[in-house]
């Protein structure tokens, strides 16, 4: 696999300079790929433990009905490069169904930068697939104090639209802020697609295959809200069964249903 725009990408609030500029100026910021999983090895294998942990156990909040395990048979590598969260329907623990949910906690957390991965999507009533970011600071002032970027979210009975989200003090739930992009044929789930946010001081932008969908900027926020992304956040991918906003699976859904992430690449300002 090669890195994509590993020097070309270019973050809103980064200022470059023209070639020939002062010599008292400050050189410009270097941009670059600061942190990435590609997701090689063995089929089987678990996540590098170096990159993610497992968010163990059910519900968090939303009335899903998934266990989340730290099974291989839940989350594990492909053998084909890619990384595997399946959803699956068996009793587990008290959960009609199982699936996984792991996050970069205390292993990589970061502010601003371009947040990207490529991902095929599962299909069915009532499943939830998501990459998305925390600040990580939720242990100390909770949630949505801490704020909350929804990179791609996704409703298995909807395989044609994304959608992307901010959650935070004063807008948060069903008063979040957010933007969809819904494609014209097919859906999701038949391929990979690239989802992506840019995210600086001054905005947060979201993007599919390169397309940018979406923005917000603090200015945006209704009265009372307050702008709650300027501290590192933490990343998250997992697949949900059911909760409040997907409803249930039914008769249609058929499991076990498969997230396939290709990988996730992050770049930013590289130290000096």
């Amino acid at each position: 696999m090669t890195y994509q725009r590993l020097t070309a990408v270019l973050l809103v609030g980064v200022v470059i300079f023209a070639a020939g500029c002062g010599k008292d100026e400050a050189p410009a910021p270097e941009i670059g790929l600061v942190w990435s999983d590609e997701f090689e090895g063995p089929a089987g294998q678990s996540p590098d433990p170096e990159k993610w942990q497992f968010d163990i156990g059910t519900d968090w909040g939303n009335r899903q009905l998934e266990y989340d395990t730290g099974r291989p048979e839940n989350v594990s590598l492909d053998g084909d490069g890619n990384l595997a969260i399946t959803a699956r329907e068996e009793e587990y623990l008290g959960q009609p169904y199982t699936s996984a949910r792991i996050k970069t906690k205390d292993l990589f957390e970061r502010t601003y930068g371009r947040f990207e991965a490529r991902i095929k999507l599962p299909i069915g009533q009532g499943i939830w697939p998501a990459f998305w970011m925390l600040g990580h600071d939720i242990d100390d002032v909770g949630w949505p104090e801490c704020g909350e970027i929804d990179i791609m979210e996704y409703l298995g009975q909807d395989p044609r639209t994304i959608h992307g989200t901010i959650h935070g003090p004063g807008h948060y739930g069903d008063g979040n802020i957010g933007g969809k992009h819904k494609i014209s044929a097919g859906g999701f789930n038949l391929g990979f697609h690239e989802f992506a946010v840019e995210w600086d001081p001054a905005e947060i932008r979201w993007y599919v295959d390169g397309y940018r969908y979406f923005s917000v900027k603090p200015a945006d926020l209704p009265p009372g809200g307050r702008w709650a992304y300027d501290h590192p956040f933490f990343m998250i991918l997992n697949v949900a069964v059911g909760g409040r906003w997907p409803g249930s699976p039914d008769e249609t859904t058929q499991f076990p249903q498969t997230m396939l992430v290709d990988y996730v690449r992050v770049y930013g300002e590289l130290p000096r």
